[in-house]
Parts: structure tokens; sequence; C-alpha cells
């Protein structure tokens, strides 16, 4: 720790600069009395991906961490009069309406990945970011918690969050293999087709094959045995993404080959076989594709715990799930709000720093750990294997209606009344956040 972080209140290290780790940075720099780090390992900020789908609970998270205004600049939404939903339901087949799913005041909610990471990094102040620093062990004792890079440097803060992604090194750490096992990614049988099309691109396709050309612009998802296929507009609704997912189900644990990369490029005609016979909006969109990616999609067990003393872990470090229900960065935005709110807080301190990273481990747990199954569980029901529901269109429909709500109306404030009453702190948050 340097001099001038041992005259603040607190000093963290955080590793990793997706999309939560530079929002909790963010939200942590605003606080004069926190000395705050942030460890990236590549050579600058970047995200994989395309788009990123964002619930009434994530879209409340970004408001809360004072990221709404760069986000409403770039997020895109359900064209009138369409406002409020958040994907229509098709049959995959012929594009029949089974029903949608609404979110009022939200809809889809989506931007670009690299755009709105670009977005929060212009509100974090220079001089707390650093480069090129790939964790590879994490160690700690009493008095502080220390992250050793590849590139012989290391950190010592007296807390370090692991913000660093499924391939995370800090968890690890927090969830030794001696004691727990190999709590490792697991593919989840899932390949995702991956690909953006201009949206006149495929309104134009769409039109051509007898589809109403509003299906390229309001978000469908379609309908199948094992696959299912989902478009939402972003890029200020110049581009649709595209995402077409094909599950194996053959065992109860597939295995990828030997060797096989999470991420490939393939080939146009693979992907519009594993569609053949689909209906005519399904093969309007795929045919717009010609160079897709395929995403093989890993999740992370139920982890027992987020949390060892002075190291705590989160986001996909902590809860890596499908991404389902749009679900996956939104808990990590709940994660940096409802920590930088207890460690903005001036009764948290440098000695009391682990109770109150075990507080928030202790009120987040349960909710993402439900997220996570009910995200694996909605890819089961998309592809037609829900026990009790299967095909049944009134089914589906009666459950896509409301399956999403207890998801987007929780509000993290509870979260945070919830660790601070573990912690025996005022009700009331002196809290620099909202």
């Amino acid at each position: 720790m340097s001099n001038a972080s041992a005259r603040k209140r607190l000093s963290i290290g955080i590793v990793g600069g997706g999309i939560g780790g530079v929002a909790l940075a963010v939200a942590l720099s605003r606080d004069p009395g926190l000395d705050v780090s942030l460890f990236e390992a590549a050579p600058q900020f970047s995200e994989i991906g395309a788009g990123v789908s964002f619930g009434p609970n994530a879209v409340q998270a970004i408001r809360l961490l004072g990221l709404e205004d760069p986000y409403r600049r770039i997020a895109d939404s359900s064209p009138a009069p369409f406002e409020d939903v958040w994907f229509e339901w098709r049959r995959g087949r012929d594009d029949a309406y089974l029903t949608a799913s609404l979110a009022p005041g939200c809809g889809q909610s989506s931007v670009h990945r690299a755009d709105f990471l670009d977005a929060i990094v212009a509100n974090l102040p220079g001089g707390i970011a650093q480069f090129g620093k790939r964790c590879i062990d994490v160690q700690q004792d009493e008095r502080g918690a220390t992250a050793h890079f590849d590139d012989g440097t290391r950190f010592t803060g007296d807390i370090l969050i692991g913000f660093d992604g499924i391939k995370s090194a800090v968890r690890e750490h927090v969830l030794p293999p001696a004691h727990y096992g190999e709590l490792e990614p697991f593919w989840s049988g899932t390949y995702a087709y991956r690909g953006m099309i201009p949206v006149r691109q495929l309104e134009a396709a769409m039109v051509d094959r007898g589809v109403n050309p509003r299906l390229a612009v309001v978000p469908q998802m379609y309908l199948g045995h094992d696959r299912h296929i989902l478009t939402f507009p972003v890029k200020q609704s110049e581009l649709i993404n595209v995402v077409a997912f094909l599950t194996d189900r053959a065992t109860p644990t597939p295995r990828l080959a030997e060797g096989e990369a999470w991420v490939n490029a393939v080939t146009q005609a693979e992907l519009l076989a594993v569609f053949d016979g689909w209906g005519a909006a399904s093969r309007a969109i795929l045919a717009c594709i010609a160079e897709p990616t395929r995403w093989a999609l890993h999740e992370l067990p139920a982890l027992p715990r987020y949390h060892r003393e002075r190291v705590l872990i989160v986001g996909d470090a902590a809860h890596a799930m499908l991404p389902h229900q749009g679900a996956g960065a939104g808990q990590a935005l709940e994660d940096a709000y409802v920590l930088a709110s207890l460690l903005t807080d001036d009764a948290c301190t440098r000695h009391n720093a682990p109770q109150v990273l075990a507080a928030f481990a202790a009120v987040r747990h349960a909710r993402t750990c439900q997220v996570q199954r009910t995200s694996h569980e909605a890819g089961d029901l998309y592809e037609y294997r829900m026990p009790g529901i299967g095909d049944d269109g009134a089914h589906l429909a009666a459950e896509l209606e409301t399956r999403f709500d207890w998801l987007w109306n929780h509000d993290p404030r509870d979260d945070v009344a919830a660790a601070r009453a573990r912690l025996a702190w005022e009700p009331v948050a002196r809290s620099a956040l909202a």
C-alpha cells in the first residue's frame, strides 16, 4: 500500500476491467476516502460479444450507479407502439405468435457490449486503471490481500475484489480446490451461433419471404425442439443482434471435443442446416448471416461461497450463467451497486472490511444462485424441454407472461438494507451513492 492509500479509509483492488468491474470502480472513485485500483489483463479495455440485454432490475442498477445518462445515450429499446415488449414469442417452425413478455417502462433495453463499456470507462478518473495485469495468484493475511500478476508485479490492499470473469483467477483463492474440489466452468451443452445484421437488410429479406418487416425490429424469440433463435436491435437500431441456440441433450454431462475452442468461426451452411425446416422469418434471419461464429456456452455450478476474509468474487467470477434470461450482466451490475453502497459508507473501514464483504455475500448469494438456476431452466423452457409444459402453446404462453417478474422486480436497495442490518449499521444509509 502506498503512503497515499494508507491515509485513506480503505484501499481496494479490483481484478477485471469488464462492465461490472469498471462500474464498481467508477462508483467507488466518487468517494475521496477510498483508494481504488483496477487491474485489467488486456492492453486496453475491451469487450467480446455483441448485444447485451438488460431487464428492469439491471436498468435500475445502472441508474443507482449514477450511469443512467451515458447508458440512455446509447441504449436501444423496442419501437413504438411496442415499447414495453421484452420479447415476442413465436414457434420457430411457422412463426406463429404465442405471446409477449412485457416489462412496463423498460421493454427490451439493450446495447452493444463494447459501446456500453466505453460509456462507463468515460466516467473513470485517470490513474485508477492499470493494463497488462493478469492475476495469477492471490494471498492474504490479517493485514491485507495481495494479487500477484504475470508481469512480476503485485498489489496489496485492504480488500481485493475478483470481477475477473468466468475464468477467474481469484476464485481459486476463495474456494481452494483442496477443500472444495474443482469448481470450474463447464459446457452447458448449448452452442450459440452469433451474427449482426444491418436492419435494412433484414427488413428487405423478410419482405422477400412474405414476413412482416416489423419482426426485424421488435425483439423476437423463435422456439423449437432443442434450439431457439432470438433477435433484438443494437447500435441505435442500425443493427440486429442475432443469437441462434442449439443444445445437445443426448447426455446429462455433455463434453466438448478435446481441444475445441470456446469460440469458432463456422460456415453459414452449418447454421442453416441446424435450423432446416424452420419458418420463413427464421430462414430470412439466418440467410443474412454470412460469417457466423459459434460459441460453446459455459456456466459455473452454484458456488458454496463468494467470500474469504478480505477477498470477494462477484459477477461472472462468482455466478457465471447462461444468457437465457438476459440476466448475467444485470447481476454483475446489481453486485456492483450493492458492494459500492457498502464500501462507500463511512462505517466501512479497513478493520471491519472482512465483515462487510461477508454481509454482502450473505445477502447476494441466494438471489444470484436462483438467477443462475432459472437461466439454465429458461433454456429448457424455450426448447420445449420444461416438464409439464413441453411444446404446449397455451402452457408456454402462460409461463412466459409472468416468468421473469420476480427477477425484474427486485430492488438492490433492499440488499443494501439487509446487509446493513447484518452489520448493525444505522438503517439510513450514509453512503455516497444514491
